[in-house]
């Protein structure tokens, strides 16, 4: 018997699409239970590690630099900014969690809040990366004929102004998004339940834009680090060259990892919102959604890695980190670092070097 299919457009905050509910003709529904389920048990495994990671990773390096906010460096202060960035992202993990345990519980005022504030750092952070990156390129491709731009005020203005960009582009979630009874066993939901027409067009505007951030850092990225590559081959080789030429192509590798099958994802999700495709069967519909979150949640664990990517590779911040922690008291961890850090200093002289030719 062919089957049709008949849907209803309600937006899901927890995937950030469309939710089709199908029906054949013997009026039976495409049973969401089994998403339901996968999605409580599979994000809460999995966004518990990256949140502690996470926050610890990027509590450390924002504490850090703080420590010497007046004398940190044109790189230093977009660390910085990539580290809140995530830290704010981060802090909407547990709001998702518990709305797919529970519903949503929070009010009105923090459902427009927590989706402002996720879309803002998702937007925020990947286009940090691209400033990171094409700092890089100035500072070794152009070393000398971007003195005069690369100075600290100039670096503070610029990202106070994508601060402000990214904010702008992320408030329509404050109009959008409110909270409303739904036929889910939960009962409330935080999603885009009004507006009609205007919000099924900001839930298309919000994933152009998510591909825009997305796409626009990784052609950054790859022009930048391809042309520091470049540079540091020609110049005489060394350990150190030779440990910045990898670091720059693992920064874009792993960005690429982490982001880029979430966005094969979110576009074919779009395609099926603007019926460029169609779901062939129940099966492919909830194939789709599984496959969304799971890459979602490989995106999101890019925010716990930048840390490691882009700060504690350097053996200065190490050492401030080691100074923090034994003042925090942690000073059997300390002298085993400091035992390890001594056991390879020759290493450590050579990544040293890196970090300042490269980071």
């Amino acid at each position: 018997m062919t089957q049709t299919y008949e849907f209803d457009d309600m937006y899901d905050n927890s995937t950030d699409e469309l939710l089709y509910i199908y029906s054949d003709q013997s009026g039976s529904l495409c049973s969401e239970e089994k998403l339901r389920t996968f999605k409580a048990v599979f994000q809460t495994l999995l966004y518990s590690p990256i949140f502690l990671l996470g926050v610890a990773g990027n509590g450390l390096m924002i504490t850090v630099l703080l420590r010497r906010w007046r004398l940190l460096r044109i790189n230093e202060i977009y660390l910085l900014h990539l580290a809140l960035a995530d830290l704010m992202l981060l802090v909407t993990f547990p709001f998702t969690v518990a709305e797919h345990l529970t519903g949503w519980v929070f009010g009105e005022f923090l459902c427009k809040l927590v989706n402002m504030v996720r879309h803002l750092n998702i937007l925020c952070g990947s286009l940090l990366l691209a400033f990171i990156g094409f700092d890089r390129y100035l500072a070794i491709v152009h070393a000398v004929a971007s003195l005069q731009s690369r100075r600290r005020k100039t670096v503070h203005v610029t990202c106070t102004i994508l601060w402000l960009v990214c904010l702008a582009l992320s408030f329509p979630n404050v109009v959008f998004f409110s909270v409303a009874e739904t036929k889910n066993p939960s009962g409330v939901s935080c999603s885009v339940h009004q507006y009609e027409m205007a919000g099924n067009n900001w839930v298309l505007t919000s994933k152009l834009l998510d591909h825009v951030c997305f796409f626009v850092p990784l052609i950054v990225m790859i022009y930048c680090y391809t042309a520091v590559v470049v540079t540091l081959f020609k110049s005489p080789k060394s350990q150190a060259k030779q440990q910045a030429i990898r670091l720059a192509l693992l920064i874009t590798l792993v960005f690429c990892f982490c982001w880029l099958p979430y966005n094969i994802a979110l576009l074919i999700q779009t395609m099926v919102d603007l019926q460029v495709i169609q779901y062939r069967n129940c099966e492919s519909y909830l194939e789709l959604r599984i496959a969304y979150t799971v890459t979602k949640t490989l995106g999101f664990s890019h925010s716990w890695l930048n840390p490691f990517l882009y700060a504690f590779i350097g053996v200065r911040f190490r050492n401030e980190l080691l100074q923090l922690l034994c003042k925090l008291g942690c000073s059997r961890i300390c002298m085993r670092l400091i035992r390890a850090q001594d056991h390879h200093r020759a290493a450590s002289e050579g990544t040293t070097t890196t970090s300042a030719v490269f980071m």
